[in-house]
């Protein structure tokens, strides 16, 4: 059974929405002004503009698109200022050029940023994923954890970003592990239904003979990971069958999950880069907004409980 990270208590200090003034962004910059509201954290607008459009343009064209981007972003905090949408909410700007992730990385590190919010387009053909995106490259690459909305998510986040069920896929090992802290509470802070789930993608040999035995005993294991922590509502324990993003998503879309958690090492080797495919499906399929917390943590981030 691997090792459990010790609880905590999610206390979001710094909150960063990436934009490039998408669809996707506008839908991310919702979710992320209402989970700063929620927690009393300063809100981040951040937006980089590429420098790999301006390698042949020269530095000039750089420039000009830098000052053109930092007057969008400065109408957008003024139009999110004037309909009321950061009263109260302490905010800032940020713009800058060169590569997105690297430009971003600077400012979640300067600023100690607890959790950065972006939106995904959704695309997820394999030339999509091999080749990479900002957003697979933010979540895969962050620090801190990271919220991801995609397409099928809600345009509008919950009444004061409340959450009433949270999905939480493992595969039991040690650095999916680390993100049921985050999961539990969550659940605890929301009063959500909190659902464990494990998927065996085929039971083959002794274990398709012995099936029910092995379920229960992995459902055990499930239950072992929530043994000293009391939630308001009875978490649920399943154990499922089937493609692991595929029935992910339908368990989450079946109970209307309002986010899923996941816990997710770096890929260092060919199989944690299978582990990034189907995280990287879940990201864009999902019908709710997405929290990846990539292991190790960085321990500012959230505050252990006592």
């Amino acid at each position: 059974m691997p090792k459990l990270a010790p609880m905590v208590e999610v206390d979001l200090k710094r909150v960063l929405v990436a934009t490039d003034f998408s669809a996707a962004s506008e839908k991310a910059l919702r979710h992320a002004i209402a989970i700063a509201r929620s927690f009393g954290a300063k809100f981040y607008l951040a937006h980089v503009v590429s420098s790999l459009g301006f390698k042949l343009a020269g530095g000039d064209a750089a420039v000009l698109a830098t000052e053109a981007a930092r007057r969008d972003v400065l109408q957008l905090e003024s139009r999110l200022v004037q309909t009321g949408a950061l009263t109260g909410i302490e905010h800032e700007a940020v713009v800058s050029e060169g590569n997105v992730w690297e430009q971003l990385e600077q400012v979640v590190e300067r600023e100690q940023v607890d959790l950065v919010v972006i939106g995904t387009h959704g695309r997820t053909g394999l030339r999509k994923i091999f080749m990479g995106s900002v957003a697979e490259e933010i979540f895969r690459h962050a620090s801190c954890p990271v919220l991801t909305v995609g397409p099928c998510a809600p345009s509008e986040p919950p009444v004061r970003a409340a959450l009433r069920h949270i999905l939480y896929p493992t595969d039991l090992s040690q650095e999916s592990t680390e993100a049921v802290p985050f999961a539990v509470s969550l659940a605890k802070q929301h009063g959500a239904q909190l659902t464990m789930l494990h998927v065996v993608e085929r039971f083959a040999g002794e274990a398709l003979a012995d099936r029910a035995r092995v379920v229960a005993t992995l459902e055990g294991r499930l239950k072992e990971l929530l043994s000293d922590e009391k939630l308001a509502v009875k978490p649920d324990f399943k154990v499922e069958t089937g493609a692991v993003d595929e029935t992910i998503l339908g368990m989450a879309a079946e109970q209307s999950a309002d986010l899923i958690v996941l816990g997710l090492r770096s890929p260092d080797t060919f199989l944690d880069h299978l582990s990034w495919l189907h995280a990287y499906k879940i990201v864009c399929g999902a019908c709710c907004p997405v929290l990846t917390i990539r292991s190790p943590r960085r321990s500012g981030s959230i505050t252990p409980a006592v």
